[in-house]
């Protein structure tokens, strides 16, 4: 069942893949290129269903990988970092959306399966690193997405009742692992993925643009933060 919308919304929770940045594409690319290093046959279709959890559930799931999934993780993270991050741009509208959202008095936090040594260099490719300074990685959690391990480990940072959040993601796993916390989410369709698939979000939008342009009649406008209320 989806969540309803928060009655005294206090904090969004950002994904950063696929949502502010466009990357999934890139993350498919180096996941399949790095299987194949290894011997794994593994079809970039079902790695691009699968971006959006956990870099550990990936190795588990598609390459059956377990005694050398780290090395081959750490492989990976190495292949993103020096020839794909170099190309990446955020989405349009990025920043203007959290400035609008830090200027309605909620508070923003990140909550992503990238590494936390991905976080930093991921969130000034979006334009958004001097803004969003409470983060959370799957260096945070015990389980990735979409168990709500990194959206419970994003709550306590943020120091907010998971009913008074949203997390915005990109991703099936963004939503279920949002619901399984007992926090809202809205979808975006950025990463590659329909409306339909994002169900049950409260509302979906094209991308971080869409939202923003339609920000007055969003689940983030209208219900404000107890300073507001007086």
């Amino acid at each position: 069942m989806p969540h309803a919308s928060p009655v005294r919304l206090r904090a969004v929770l950002l994904d950063i893949d696929g949502t502010l940045v466009d990357s999934n594409e890139a993350h498919a690319r180096a996941w399949h290129e790095v299987f194949a290093r290894h011997g794994r046959d593994v079809s970039l279709d079902a790695i691009r269903d699968a971006i959006g959890k956990g870099g550990d559930k990936l190795l588990r799931e598609l390459g059956h990988l377990d005694d050398e999934s780290e090395a081959i993780a750490e492989e990976r993270k190495a292949l993103f970092k020096t020839r794909y991050l170099p190309q990446l741009r955020g989405f349009p509208g990025a920043r203007g959306l959290v400035e609008r959202l830090l200027a309605e008095g909620l508070k923003v936090g990140i909550a992503t399966s990238a590494s936390e040594s991905e976080v930093e260099a991921l969130l000034r490719v979006a334009g958004v690193a001097d803004l969003v300074k409470i983060r959370t990685s799957a260096d945070d959690a015990e389980r990735s997405k979409p168990d709500p391990d990194i959206v419970i480990a994003a709550l306590d940072r943020v120091d907010v009742a998971a009913e008074d959040a949203i997390l915005l993601g990109d991703t099936p796993y963004d939503v279920a692992a949002a619901n399984r916390a007992g926090a809202s989410a809205v979808g975006v369709e950025s990463g590659g993925w329909s409306a339909a698939d994002l169900q049950p979000a409260i509302a979906v939008y094209r991308d971080v643009g869409d939202l923003l342009a339609r920000f007055d009649a969003s689940p983030f406008a209208g219900i404000r933060p107890s300073r507001r209320a007086g």
